[in-house]
C-alpha cells in the first residue's frame, strides 16, 4: 500500500468507529462549533430499512454488508465449534443491528469498577450520564431520564404465554419487576427496549442524525482506519482506506485526540496494528513495536447463552404469525401502528434472579418469548408452534484474548473468549439451565406447554446439560474488556480512569474494550453511558453531580 502524497486533512478530533459510543461522541463533541471532527465509519451508511424495522435483525445479524462476521476459535468446551461473533458493521454499529433491549446492570457492577481504583465510575456516578442518554416517560425519575435523544419504550405487544410464563415465576418465588433499570434489577418482567412508534432507535438514527448538517461533524463511511499514527509518545492521527481502494491510504490529523471506538475485537486490532500492545507478539508479527501495552487483546469477556426450546399448544405463537396470511396480517399492523411481532426486540420477558438460595444478588439473566428458533438459535424459526427460554451467567469469570493474526490490517484476528474454562462458570450455567426447565414446567404455564424439545426431558443429569451447553451454547455479542481500564501499576490495564491510553497522549479509548469487568447486562446501555461520560472528559467539563438515590 502507498500513501497519498496530498497534505493530510486536518481535524480537532478523529473518532474511529461510529457505533453505540464513536455517535454519541461526535454528537456531543461537535456541539463545541469552535471544534472539528472527523468520524470513521468501516461499514456504510444506515439505509436499508432492515436496519431500522426491529424485526429485521434477523435479515442483518449475519450479513456482511452490516456486520463484521467474526468468530471465536474452535475450543473444547465449545464441542470443538467456532462460535459466531458478528459486530455492527454499519453507521449506528451494534446498535443498528442488536436486540434491542435496554439494561443497564446492577449498581454493585459500577462500584466494583471504582473500587478497582478507576475513580468516577461508581453507580452514583455514572447514573447521571446513564440518565442524560434516555428519553422515558415512566419510571422513578431519579432512576430515569426524561429528556435524553434516546428513547426507551415499554412493550406494547400482549401474549397469554407471556403473562403465563411471568405469573408462573412469580409462584417459584421470583417478584415482578416493572423497572430493572431503577432501584433493583431483580425480578421478572418485561424487557425495555430502543424503539419507538414502531421504529428501531439506533445511535445513528438518534445521535447522528441531528448533528450531521453541522458544519464542524464530518462523517465518512467505507472508511476503515488501518493504524493509528505514532510520534515520539503522542497519538497525531490515523490512516484509512476507503471502499475497495486498498491500495491507496488516506491520512488524518488531529489536532487534539485521536478516540478509538471500534469495539471490544476491533480496537484492540487497530491498536496492535499500530504497534501498541504485547511487544513480543508484535515482534513475532514484523509489527513496529511503538509501545509495549501486554493488556490489549486481553481480559476478553462475553456472556455465553443457551436457549431451552418446548413446542406449544392451544395458542398461537409468533412462529405462525410470521408466515403466510399471519405475516401479511402483522405487516399490515405496523404499517398501521397498531402493536405487531415486527416491532418486537427478540426477547420479550426477563428474568434476572440466582443460581443459588445463598447468593444476595443475581447471577442469572433468563430471557424469555412466544417464539421458538430451529435449535435454538435465533434465525429460522420453528416451522411448528414453539416457545423459547434463554439464561446465560452475568458475571463469568472465563477470560480470553483478541490478536491479530499478522500485520495486514484486513485478515480477521484470533478471538478466543476461552468460555466455560473457569468451573464455576460451567456450575452456574448448568444451574441457568435447571431454573430455565423449572420456569417453563410451572402450572402457570402448562396449559400452553406440549413438550420440551431442547435439551428434551430425557437428559437431566449434570454431564448431560453440560454437554447440551457445550454444543448448543451462544455468544450473546456483549464483547468487552479488551482494553480495560485501571491503575497505572496494574500490568494488564489499557486506560487510565479518564479513558486516556497508559504512556500516550492524545490517545483515548471509549466503547465496550474498556470495561474492567463484564456488567450483570446487556452491554449497550453501558457503552453509551461510557460514551457520554467520556465526551465530558474530553472537553475538559466537570463530571455530572452524583445522585443521591445512588
Amino acid at each position: 500500500m502507498t500513501t497519498l502524497t496530498r497534505t493530510p486533512e486536518t481535524f480537532d478530533y478523529v473518532i474511529v468507529g461510529a457505533g453505540a459510543a464513536g455517535a454519541i461522541l461526535a454528537h456531543r463533541l461537535s456541539e463545541d462549533r469552535r471544534a472539528t471532527v472527523c468520524l470513521l465509519e468501516a461499514g456504510g451508511s444506515d439505509w436499508h430499512p432492515w436496519l431500522h424495522i426491529p424485526a429485521g435483525f434477523i435479515k442483518v445479524l449475519f450479513n456482511p454488508a452490516y456486520t463484521w462476521q467474526f468468530s471465536s476459535e474452535p475450543h473444547e468446551q465449545t464441542s470443538g465449534r467456532r462460535v459466531p461473533l458478528p459486530q455492527g458493521r454499519v453507521l449506528g454499529g451494534s446498535s443498528s443491528i442488536n436486540g434491542l433491549v435496554y439494561n443497564r446492570g446492577q449498581r454493585e457492577d459500577y462500584d466494583h469498577w471504582a473500587t478497582l481504583g478507576n475513580r468516577g465510575w461508581s453507580y452514583a456516578e455514572v447514573l447521571p450520564y446513564f440518565r442524560r442518554t434516555e428519553r422515558r416517560t415512566t419510571g422513578d425519575v431519579r432512576y430515569r431520564g426524561r429528556d435524553g435523544l434516546l428513547p426507551v419504550s415499554d412493550i406494547d405487544w400482549h401474549h397469554p404465554i407471556n403473562e403465563a410464563f411471568i405469573a408462573g415465576a412469580q409462584g417459584l418465588g421470583i417478584p415482578r419487576n416493572a423497572d430493572y433499570n431503577g432501584e433493583s434489577q431483580a425480578g421478572v418482567g418485561y424487557f425495555q427496549r430502543t424503539i419507538d412508534k414502531g421504529w428501531r432507535m439506533s445511535t445513528a438514527r438518534t445521535f447522528l442524525r441531528p448533528a450531521q448538517s453541522r458544519s464542524n461533524l464530518e462523517i465518512r463511511t467505507h472508511a476503515q482506519a488501518t493504524r493509528i499514527l505514532i510520534e515520539g509518545r503522542h497519538a497525531v492521527g490515523v490512516h484509512y482506506v476507503r471502499g475497495q481502494h486498498h491500495d491507496t491510504v488516506r491520512e488524518l490529523r488531529a489536532r487534539r485526540e485521536v478516540i478509538v471506538c471500534a469495539g471490544a475485537i476491533n480496537t484492540p486490532r487497530l491498536l496492535q496494528l499500530s504497534g501498541i500492545g504485547d511487544a513480543d507478539h508484535l515482534h513475532m508479527l514484523g509489527v513496529r513495536v511503538e509501545h509495549h501495552l501486554p493488556g490489549v487483546g486481553k481480559n476478553l469477556s462475553d456472556h455465553f447463552s443457551v436457549r431451552l426450546v418446548a413446542r406449544a399448544k392451544q395458542v398461537r405463537t409468533m412462529n405462525e404469525m410470521a408466515h403466510g396470511l399471519g405475516l401479511v396480517a402483522q405487516v399490515a399492523r405496523w404499517l398501521t401502528g397498531k402493536p405487531s411481532i415486527l416491532a418486537l426486540s427478540p426477547s420479550l420477558v426477563h428474568f434476572f434472579w440466582k443460581s443459588r438460595a445463598d447468593l444476595v444478588r443475581p447471577d442469572l439473566q433468563g430471557v424469555f418469548s412466544p417464539a421458538s428458533y430451529r435449535e435454538g438459535y435465533v434465525g429460522m424459526l420453528d416451522n411448528y408452534p414453539g416457545m423459547t427460554c434463554g439464561v446465560w451467567q452475568h458475571r463469568p469469570e472465563s477470560r480470553g484474548q483478541v490478536q491479530i493474526r499478522s500485520a495486514d490490517p484486513f485478515a480477521p484476528p484470533l478471538v478466543q473468549p476461552n468460555y466455560l474454562v473457569d468451573e464455576s462458570d460451567r456450575k452456574t450455567l448448568i444451574n441457568g439451565v435447571r431454573l430455565a426447565r423449572q420456569l417453563l414446567q410451572t402450572p402457570e404455564l402448562a396449559r400452553y406447554l406440549e413438550s420440551e424439545t431442547m435439551p428434551g426431558a430425557g437428559k437431566s443429569s449434570d454431564d448431560e446439560l453440560l454437554a447440551f451447553i457445550r454444543q448448543y451454547g451462544v455468544s450473546s455479542y456483549h464483547l468487552n474488556g479488551t482494553a480495560r481500564m485501571g491503575m497505572a501499576d496494574d500490568k494488564m490495564a489499557v486506560v487510565d480512569e479518564q479513558l486516556r491510553v497508559l504512556g500516550l497522549r492524545g490517545l483515548r479509548i471509549a466503547d465496550s474494550s474498556v470495561m474492567p469487568t463484564i456488567p450483570s447486562a446487556n452491554i449497550c446501555a453501558a457503552t453509551m453511558m461510557i460514551a457520554e461520560k467520556a465526551s465530558d472528559m474530553i472537553r475538559g467539563l466537570a463530571p455530572l453531580a452524583p445522585d443521591a438515590a445512588a
